[in-house]
């Protein structure tokens, strides 16, 4: 790295849910103690959210995609509709990302899922945990999906996946599919958070609601009516980093915070008996990092938090419920009786360090 010239590097990620935003805070946190200088592109929940945990960097005001789930089952349709808008916003950033670089230099780019955010002139990464695609309607158009996918990653100069290499992984076929159709480099696990000793619990429940609407709100909703009538203390945590105050109403027992910043988050779901939360692959590589228990909830007619529940309750990780049938008693039954298994250590939450060092040392 030269001495007298920072590295500077832009980072951009997708605003599908806050989980693509929070899993580039380590990475974020890492370019910053080597030196780098960070600048961020995005807009939005993923805006706010980062600005809170960097408030001295510079946002770029990149628009997000909007995506939105179907507040029915199935999210396959509700996306065929979107797909002209998704490829139109893939093209608009490319674009937008071209007449920045016409007015400012940077050494890399990391796009976190944004498939347009790349230049030729300029070493480019992508993030993604999803080499395979699920679309819930059979292998065939999954591989279809594969083929696309890597398709749009193919101008990329690396390709960066969060998760282990091997047989000891997190996501199974989505980080590991049959045929690899890229030569990814595979980051370890990758969490905001610290391991930390283990402490009293201040909470029987917290609920840490994530994902697009209109499912986070429907979820929401099911949820505190549930818990009105529960005896133990709740932890409430929205996941609407963009707003200042609650809109629900206030109940004795139950503690509701819009959004939590990643040192307060990390001891309030440290110092929580149960979690109750989406499958989102963020999420779950949060939890394992600080060994928790959990149940989890995938978001109705998404296909990948299908896979991923379906896949943690598979390897003894945590057990799922589905939200349509959901009932805090049973949950609170099923999480006593279940064994989690904790296979992972610091090691494979550390290693994404070594991989980012190589990055930096080629500059």
């Amino acid at each position: 790295m030269n001495a007298q010239k920072k590295t500077r590097v832009l980072l951009a990620p997708l605003d599908w849910g806050l989980g693509h935003a929070t899993r580039c805070i380590p990475i974020i946190r890492y370019l910053r103690k080597k030196g780098c200088e960070v600048v961020l592109a995005t807009s939005g929940a993923p805006a706010s959210l980062l600005t809170r945990e960097f408030p001295d960097l510079e946002i770029k005001q990149l628009d997000g995609y909007n995506i939105r789930y179907s507040s029915g089952s199935s999210l396959f349709g509700s996306m065929l509709l979107q797909l002209p808008g998704i490829i139109g916003n893939i093209r608009k950033e490319h674009k937008w990302l071209n007449e920045l670089l016409k007015k400012e230099e940077f050494d890399f780019i990391i796009s976190d899922n944004r498939p347009g955010f790349y230049h030729k002139k300029v070493y480019s990464i992508y993030i993604t945990h999803q080499l395979l695609i699920h679309s819930g309607k059979g292998k065939w158009l999954n591989g279809l999906l594969q083929q696309i996918h890597a398709r749009y990653m193919k101008p990329f100069n690396k390709v960066w996946v969060p998760d282990l290499e091997g047989t000891k992984n997190l996501a199974g076929e989505l980080s590991h599919p049959f045929k690899q159709l890229v030569q990814p480099t595979y980051l370890g696990l990758v969490s905001r958070f610290e391991t930390v000793l283990p402490v009293e619990p201040m909470y029987d429940l917290m609920v840490l609601l994530s994902g697009p609407e209109p499912q986070r709100t429907i979820l929401e909703q099911t949820l505190y009516h549930q818990l009105q009538t529960f005896t133990g203390k709740v932890l409430f945590v929205r996941g609407l980093p963009h707003q200042q105050s609650s809109t629900l109403p206030l109940i004795d027992h139950i503690t509701v915070h819009t959004h939590l910043p990643a040192h307060q988050m990390q001891q309030a779901i440290a110092s929580s008996e149960i979690i109750l939360c989406r499958s989102g692959y963020t999420t779950l590589m949060d939890l394992i990092r600080l060994k928790k228990k959990a149940i989890l909830i995938p978001t109705p007619g998404q296909p990948e938090q299908e896979y991923l529940a379906a896949h943690m309750q598979e390897q003894q990780l945590f057990p799922t419920l589905q939200q349509d049938q959901f009932d805090v008693e049973t949950a609170l039954q099923t999480a006593q009786s279940f064994s989690y298994e904790q296979p992972f250590t610091d090691v494979d939450f550390n290693w994404y360090q070594q991989v980012m060092d190589e990055l930096l040392k080629s500059k």
